[in-house]
């Protein structure tokens, strides 16, 4: 079972994550994406969710046109861990 960060780690953690931040009313991260259309938005998603699938660690997402709202947390761990971390970089790196 992966472990949850400590508050500084997430913080050390967020500070690289551009466009991250804590979700206020859980153990949480999230971003909105905001892409040029719907079809950019789905092919992030589409991308992201191979990613999301080879780590066996899956997001919570919505999609309205072209934006992903996303929120990261590890149900098992009951908070924030190295996966949602790692699961973020990704999903920045993909967005561009």
């Amino acid at each position: 079972m992966v472990e949850r960060l400590s508050a500084e780690a997430r913080k050390q953690a967020l500070g690289g994550l551009p466009g991250w931040g804590e979700v206020s009313d859980r153990d949480a991260i999230g971003k909105t994406f905001v892409f040029k259309d719907f079809n950019q938005a789905f092919g992030f998603m589409t991308r992201a969710a191979l990613v999301a699938e080879k780590m066996d660690h899956h997001p919570e997402w919505r999609n309205v046109y072209k934006t992903v709202e996303v929120v990261l947390s590890t149900h098992d761990a009951g908070g924030v861990t190295a996966l949602d971390i790692e699961l973020a970089k990704a999903m920045n790196a993909i967005a561009g």
